[in-house]
């Protein structure tokens, strides 16, 4: 069911003139097509413009942006590991549970461990001392290579 319309075809805009008029592609004037309302008083920067600022060159990131610091990552594990190896909790170790805790889950591997599991809460409570950890060595180190004390 293929509906057909015809009408005649009529231009509407918000411009000052006829699109249509002869006298538009002669003009050197420039058609306003928005309102005044809606118009940003902030300029958009084009950053291929820019690039003279830098001597040619687009600069956009530092160039080691990530500043990745394998010290960081080696002694903040090293600094979680040792606390959470203590046998602390009824004669066992953080680690230990939650290592223990992923053998007897992945013994009835296809099935997940149920939400009542004990692995659920030794995963939270290890991973967030790690994150912990590894986020103070994170402030450690650069502070220290950067010298904020």
């Amino acid at each position: 069911m293929a509906a057909t319309f015809s009408s005649s075809s009529a231009v509407i805009g918000l411009g000052s003139s006829s699109l249509s008029s002869p006298s538009r592609i002669s003009s050197p004037k420039k058609i306003c097509l928005g309102s005044g309302f809606v118009k940003s008083p902030v300029t958009a920067r084009n950053p291929l413009r820019l690039a003279g600022t830098h001597g040619g060159k687009f600069m956009c990131f530092e160039r080691n942006w990530l500043r990745r610091d394998l010290n960081v990552i080696g002694f903040g594990l090293i600094g979680w590991l040792a606390p959470s190896s203590i046998p602390a909790i009824g004669g066992k170790s953080l680690s230990g549970l939650f290592f223990e805790s992923i053998g007897t889950e992945l013994a009835h591997f296809p099935t997940p461990p149920p939400l009542t599991s004990q692995f659920w809460l030794w995963l939270v409570t290890w991973h967030l001392g790690l994150f912990i950890c590894l986020t103070f060595g994170q402030i450690g180190f650069k502070g220290r290579t950067e010298d904020y004390f």
